[in-house]
């Protein structure tokens, strides 16, 4: 478990802005070396110079999350700098919401999870065996969303790959026990973030949309207007993910509002077990595949307190 963070090296993706930098901030604030990653240059520079008022150590480093090999090459310049990575924060993502999902065309979905997928599963297979390997405590967090447990209406491509991030972490925490890394699924809810407009800048050309898709569209969903004041302050999301990784918690929540939509999402899910009785013989067949019937994993999930915002502790 990662309980000391003093001294040690962080790579946040997605990390020049948004709930990014705010993980950026917390950390560095809580003596952690920084390297922020993020795909747009202008970001990256204007990210670094709020930082230049203070002597945290933050590096920056250009990447698409998408490449692997820019991926190998961010890892090893992230090492050359500051030594051993121990936090992972895999968090870099794009939105398309908005838009329902008989609408969306392949370069939608490939946009949505060459990013959202993609960008995690990149990270894990070019960052994790190294962090295994120089076996320091160490921990890797994924970003997954409100949108990662319940289903959003126009928002389907990326509750898709959300949830795939939320199951990707699961069984990787289950893998990764008896070694010196854990791994939890941050689920945030909304954030004081610019994640439509990062979107449209850093979609690539050739997944820009050019035609409508076959059948004609159906009639967008509207979005409510809101104050996005009352939204959560990015720091706060920094020092709640900082909190669960210390504790080494499986699921980090952001949003207590959340509460009732993830429990009728899991009644639903209990309310449709068939109401036969169990197959005793086929039960003890399948309990040989180790975790597929009972997984303990989500017995070490603890209660989480209400933030203490003055010692974070």
């Amino acid at each position: 478990m990662l309980k000391d963070v003093s001294g040690k090296t962080a790579f946040i993706t997605g990390g020049a802005s948004g709930m990014g930098l705010g993980m950026a901030k917390v950390f560095a604030k809580h003596g952690m070396n920084v390297v922020i990653a993020d795909i747009r240059q202008s970001a990256l520079d204007e990210a670094v110079s709020g930082f230049s008022d203070t002597n945290f150590p933050v590096h920056a480093v250009k990447l698409d999350v998408a490449d692997r090999d820019e991926w190998v090459k961010a890892a090893d310049e992230a090492e050359e700098v500051y030594g051993n990575i121990h936090l992972l924060a895999l968090n870099a993502g794009v939105g398309i919401a908005g838009k329902p999902m008989q609408n969306c065309t392949y370069k939608d979905w490939d946009f949505n999870l060459s990013v959202n997928v993609g960008g995690v599963v990149n990270g894990l297979v070019t960052v994790l065996p190294r962090m295994i390997a120089h076996g320091e405590p160490g921990h890797v967090v994924s970003t997954s969303s409100t949108g990662g447990f319940s289903a959003v209406g126009g928002a389907g491509l990326y509750c898709t790959a959300k949830y795939a991030v939320a199951g990707m972490m699961e069984s990787l925490a289950t893998d990764l026990q008896g070694t010196n890394v854990g791994a939890s699924v941050f689920f945030p809810g909304p954030v004081k973030t610019s994640l439509g407009q990062t979107t449209h800048e850093v979609r690539p050309a050739h997944l820009r949309d050019d035609a409508p898709p076959p059948g004609g569209e159906a009639p967008p969903r509207k979005m409510p207007s809101f104050d996005p004041n009352v939204f959560m302050d990015p720091e706060e999301v920094g020092e709640r993910v900082l909190r669960g990784v210390r504790r080494g918690d499986l699921f980090i929540m952001s949003h207590p509002e959340f509460r009732d939509g993830l429990v009728a999402r899991n009644e639903a899910l209990l309310r449709s077990i068939p109401n036969d009785p169990p197959n005793r013989e086929r039960a003890e067949v399948v309990k040989l595949f180790g975790t597929l019937i009972y997984n303990p994993i989500y017995d070490k999930q603890e209660d989480v307190p209400a933030l203490d915002k003055s010692g974070n502790k």
